[in-house]
């Protein structure tokens, strides 16, 4: 079956916005988790931008924010998936201040990546409650590499950053999931255009992989 125009301008897109993140994956990794070079927000404004900048100059945690906005929309579940991912993400930053550590963080974001790109990519994904858990679960390392940029910083800064990289997931999130929407994920086309996004994001978290164990 031949594919219809508007199919085939939405894989030209997914495919170049692909493209553009794996050359700036692959071309600057050491801005991934740095929005200030590595320095400690020493006030509220600092923390607010410090904490807008993380998930999107992380571009591992962008990849996966995006992803879950669209498997939320593609399972027709709501916005369930990218709050649940962002109240974890809260608590994941809670256990690195804690001094608690999580195993391999980096590695897990990044299969993260591909694993949820996966689901996407599949016909008929998982149950949602296991989604949702498997969400949860990311969000914890996610959020736990969030909390590297803030240690030993001061209430007022610390607040700032927790509101900032929320803000902005839910932003990122929303978006992709009114992206996703307009797209009719229920229909033939729309699931296909969704399961192909699936396919390159999965693409990308392999790449994201393959960055860490060839470093």
């Amino acid at each position: 079956m031949k594919p219809t125009p508007h199919f085939s301008r939405t894989r030209k897109l997914v495919t170049g916005g692909f493209v553009s993140l794996s050359s700036l994956a692959l071309a600057a990794p050491a801005l991934a988790h740095h929005p200030f070079g590595g320095s400690t927000p020493t006030n509220a404004i600092q923390g607010f931008l410090s904490g807008l900048g993380h998930p999107v100059i992380g571009l591992d945690h962008l990849a996966f924010v995006v992803i879950i906005g669209l498997l939320a929309a593609a399972m027709g579940q709501g916005l369930m998936m990218p709050i649940t991912f962002t109240l974890a993400a809260l608590a994941g930053t809670g256990l690195h201040l804690m001094g608690l550590n999580l195993p391999l963080p980096e590695m897990m974001i990044s299969a993260s990546v591909l694993l949820f790109g996966i689901l996407l990519a599949l016909k008929q994904p998982p149950a949602t409650p296991i989604v949702v858990a498997l969400a949860a679960i990311a969000g914890l390392f996610h959020g736990y590499a969030y909390g590297e940029a803030i240690v030993g910083a001061n209430m007022g800064p610390l607040f700032a950053y927790l509101l900032g990289f929320s803000s902005i997931q839910m932003v990122i999130g929303i978006v992709a999931y009114t992206f996703a929407q307009r797209l009719s994920p229920q229909s033939e086309g729309g699931a296909l255009n969704l399961r192909f996004a699936g396919f390159a994001f999965a693409g990308l978290g392999f790449a994201f992989l393959s960055g860490i164990f060839f470093a």
